[in-house]
């Protein structure tokens, strides 16, 4: 468990002072894992990641934490496979289903900068077979730019029943192009945001048809060959299904059981949604991002057109949602998020970034309802200020609070406090919870085995008082308003 290695870490920080940034303006790699800032703010990642895994029952969570060209931190709960108990790492394939849709757009790109299409071309002038009913006699033309932005006013899918269980019969590229005659569009080209998986089948038909190559060959030549990422793959492997291929289960039941889903062959939708990937494979993917946007120049793409697809091209009438080219790209409270998620049968999955800070979290979940994009936002709104912080050194010696450190049952309401050191305070973190932020308060040392409370704007509140057995040399259990909190872990 990564809160075995963050307990290391703190334990050669106790009493000795946190690395110097050397003579480097940016701390290694090292220096920010022992920074008490850092190390206390993934234990609380740690803590919180593994009781949602537990309380949600999601058989297995995957997740990485990009920090510029290192993948800093790595945590894995659970199974790849529930039944032979396999457990999930880092290199546990998923199915990231929709994050397709970026290795696609960037296809797309690289032949646009290779002046064989144009964004504001018409879909048209590129696949001559392409035919549907134009329900809107006022729209124009469905462009190459609207299939990226999901603003083409197509259909969401392709006129199969391809989401439904157990077989998820997808159409192959023949079917896809013939039931597409039969289809009408939803709206006006370029009106409404409507997220379109057809829209991102027929971008990977213009890459065919532009380059002369099949999609999957392209996109390995072009862009998963030259990046390295070796086990990233444009196909469901089958073959590797309940080993390294994580199997994926349904959404949690009724009954409050999960079901495997079947292996599934996305053929014609596969620019939109066929891709599996790893959490070491998509952490290059991302820090491939952050050095090319660093250093210019062209690695694959160049880097004025990542950039040219990472700013906002889309805003809807609501002025709420907007979009890049491919990712998705928002604002969070004070920063900008780019990312896309994913969710095929039985895998939800994230890949967020924020790209001034060289950050980014990589979440897989093998559940058909896991919560990847809620814990990558979570964990980037923590680890992103610590980061920041641990850009000082810290020269402080820390006090041991490890023997307080643990999981405390809040019974009879259900739940935990996840207890955890973070630099010279203790973290309690309610757990589970949906906001990581929101669900963590911080305690002050008063004296001997007694803390307090601070509020938002650190004035001191209730005591919690920890309390041991005559042997036991970690607290069992701590007072709260004159009740009791039993240690559970």
């Amino acid at each position: 468990m990564a809160i075995r290695i963050i307990a290391l870490i703190l334990t050669l920080l106790i009493g000795t002072p946190a690395l110097s940034a050397a003579d480097s303006d940016s701390p290694t790699t090292e220096e920010l894992l022992a920074h008490p800032d850092v190390v206390g703010a993934l234990a609380i990642v740690d803590a919180w990641i593994e009781s949602k895994q537990l309380f949600e029952r999601i058989p297995g969570v995957s997740v990485g934490i990009v920090h510029d060209q290192d993948l800093l931190w790595t945590g894995n709960y659970g199974h790849a496979n529930l039944a032979t108990k396999r457990p999930a790492d880092s290199d546990t394939l998923y199915s990231i289903c929709s994050i397709s849709k970026l290795f696609t757009a960037i296809g797309i790109m690289q032949l646009r900068d290779n002046d064989q299409l144009e964004l504001r071309d018409s879909v048209g002038d590129h696949l001559d077979w392409f035919e549907i009913d134009q329900s809107h006699a006022q729209s124009g033309p469905i462009t190459i730019e609207g299939l990226l932005t999901h603003a083409s006013g197509l259909p969401r899918e392709s006129d199969f029943a391809y989401w439904t269980d157990p077989d998820f019969p997808f159409p192959t590229r023949s079917q896809m192009i013939e039931r597409l005659k039969s289809q009408s569009t939803l709206y006006p080209a370029q009106k409404y945001f409507q997220y379109s998986n057809l829209a991102w089948s027929l971008a990977g038909e213009i890459i065919r048809e532009r380059s002369g190559q099949d999609y999957d060959t392209y996109i390995r030549d072009k862009i998963l060959s030259p990046l390295q990422l070796d086990e990233t793959y444009t196909f469901f492997p089958e073959d590797l299904y309940g080993e390294s291929l994580a199997i994926g289960y349904h959404g949690l039941q009724r009954d409050l059981k999960r079901d495997p889903v079947n292996p599934f062959f996305t053929r014609g939708i596969t620019a939109a949604a066929g891709f599996t990937s790893s959490v070491n494979d998509l952490a290059e993917f991302a820090s491939w991002q952050f050095r090319l946007l660093e250093n210019g120049g062209n690695e694959v793409l160049a880097a004025n057109t990542l950039r040219e697809m990472q700013r906002v091209h889309w805003v809807d009438p609501d002025w709420e949602l907007t979009w890049g080219l491919g990712f998705n790209v928002r604002r969070d409270a004070d920063k900008t998020l780019v990312s896309h998620g994913g969710g095929c049968p039985g895998y939800i999955t994230s890949f967020t970034m924020v790209p001034s800070e060289k950050t980014a979290a990589i979440v897989l979940t093998n559940a058909g309802d896991g919560p990847a994009g809620n814990i990558a936002v979570n964990i980037l709104n923590i680890i992103g200020p610590a980061l920041q912080k641990a850009a000082t050194p810290n020269e402080d010696a820390l006090p041991d609070f490890s023997a307080y450190a643990g999981n405390y049952e809040s019974r009879p309401w259900g739940g935990e406090y996840a207890v955890r050191q973070w630099g010279d305070k203790l973290a309690v973190i309610n757990v589970p919870s949906n906001s990581l932020k929101d669900a963590t308060i911080r305690l002050e040392h008063v004296e001997g085995n007694t803390f307090v409370r601070l509020s938002d704007d650190d004035e001191q509140r209730e005591q919690w008082k920890f309390e041991f057995e005559d042997s036991s040399e970690v607290a069992t259990r701590v007072l709260v308003h004159s009740n009791y909190s039993m240690r559970v872990e």
